[in-house]
């Protein structure tokens, strides 16, 4: 019989409850700044490299993605077989390092191989941050602190350009991989030195490839976990698709390469209240109810943003509000999506939640790279790629729903597909 979660009071010797959070907050952290840091920078890591085609320095977003989107589906099991600790040890470890490979790439292919492995580095830090909370509470208490974690994790994507914004003020474009290298070495050092082992010794389960044979055999069966993976899918590429190539946008297309960490900051913020606002509201109105509005929402902005190019009229001020609504709608979407896609599935939660992490992140950062290698220097394809996935994802939600939209909250009766 598994041990029951320690009591709040100690639950994590050695360590008070504000570090604790502090501590969970930039595991949290590290994934976002990571990503958001390098948009500034991706011009001159172009001319540095002597990447000769302007779209190519997205593949310096695109390769992170892919490592951390696929590692995930590994470090459930081993943090499951080795302890949490040892685990997160490690991702930290490989992100430090791939960091130090990135500083001193002298070419594209290193930086992408760099940039891969610290994706695959930062993975142990989405997945042991969450897993560790759950290891040491539970209930309100566990609410309480991914809440205070999760106010420093919304506020990164909307500080972290003008971070390394401001970092290559001062100095060349390889000093924010110096400054990843230190996020990483502080955090393994706290690590190793004030975080105790979470999981009880009985607890530890055998490494299982089969486990996850499995967990794909249940999701692929599941009506309801394929429709709305599939639709976080769709939804993750328009995200993915935008982060590309905002910076050639407001560069290139706008002119105004001075204005896009203030505009960057100002959509995040959007997301960032939709996604406060969606803890608020969702108990009261209901997963689908929130999410399928939020999702004709989304749909309908990107209509009204095609056309308005399409018509012409597009400036740096419609496509920043626009974009800004579109990031609204999404907050809104994304947690619930993920939620009503482990319903079915809830009984092998944590390697579900890791293939489920995989499809979504790996899928979105492919079809995110598709869209961004149009830009043509206008904004028309990106917005014509957010209709086409907007749409997209509007079908795989009826699909999993079979048609039935904004019903409320209720098991769902999942047959095969």
């Amino acid at each position: 019989m598994k041990r029951s979660a320690p009591a709040p009071e100690n639950p994590h010797p050695g360590m008070g409850f504000r570090e604790f959070v502090a501590f969970i907050a930039g595991l949290m952290a590290t994934n976002a700044i990571a990503i958001d840091s390098m948009l500034p920078a991706l011009p001159q890591i172009g001319q540095s490299l002597a990447i000769d085609t302007a779209n190519h320095t997205q593949l310096v977003i695109t390769a992170y993605l892919l490592g951390f989107g696929g590692a995930q589906l590994i470090y459930g099991t081993l943090a499951d077989r080795f302890g949490r600790r040892k685990v997160l040890l490690f991702g930290l470890a490989l992100y430090t390092i791939a960091s130090v490979g990135a500083l001193f790439a002298g070419s594209l292919e290193v930086m992408l191989a760099a940039r891969a492995l610290q994706g695959v580095g930062s993975a142990a830090t989405r997945i042991l941050a969450i897993t560790i909370v759950r290891d040491c509470y539970s209930g309100s208490h566990m609410a309480r602190v991914m809440s205070l974690a999760f106010l420093v994790f919304l506020s990164v994507p909307i500080l972290a350009p003008s971070i390394g914004q401001a970092i290559m003020l001062v100095a060349p474009w390889r000093a924010i991989f110096l400054m990843l290298c230190l996020l990483g070495g502080i955090l393994f050092v706290w690590t190793l030195t004030r975080l105790p082992e979470t999981l009880h010794p009985e607890d530890r389960s055998p490494i299982s490839l089969g486990a996850i044979t499995h967990a794909f055999d249940l999701i692929i069966h599941s009506r309801v976990t394929v429709g709305y993976v599939l639709a976080m899918t769709m939804v993750m590429g328009g995200l993915f698709g935008f982060i590309n190539s905002a910076q050639q946008v407001f560069a290139d297309a706008f002119k105004s390469a001075e204005l896009f960490t203030l505009i960057f900051a100002m959509i995040a913020v959007f997301m960032a209240a939709s996604s406060l606002l969606n803890a608020r509201v969702v108990e009261k109105l209901g997963m689908r109810r929130v999410s399928h509005t939020a999702l004709f929402g989304y749909c309908a902005v990107t209509l009204v943003h095609a056309a308005v190019v399409l018509a012409g009229a597009e400036n740096i001020w419609t496509f920043s509000a626009l974009q800004g609504a579109m990031m609204f709608f999404f907050g809104l979407m994304v947690s619930n999506f993920n939620s009503m896609a482990m319903e079915p599935v809830g009984h092998i939660a944590g390697t579900a939640s890791s293939v489920l992490g995989f499809v979504s992140t790996a899928g979105g950062a492919l079809l995110g790279f598709a869209l961004g290698q149009h830009f043509d220097g206008t904004t028309l394809p990106l917005t014509m790629g957010f209709v086409m996935l907007s749409l997209a994802a509007v079908a795989f939600v009826l699909f999993a729903e079979r048609g039935r939209l904004f019903s409320v909250d209720v098991s769902v009766s999942d047959t095969a597909t």
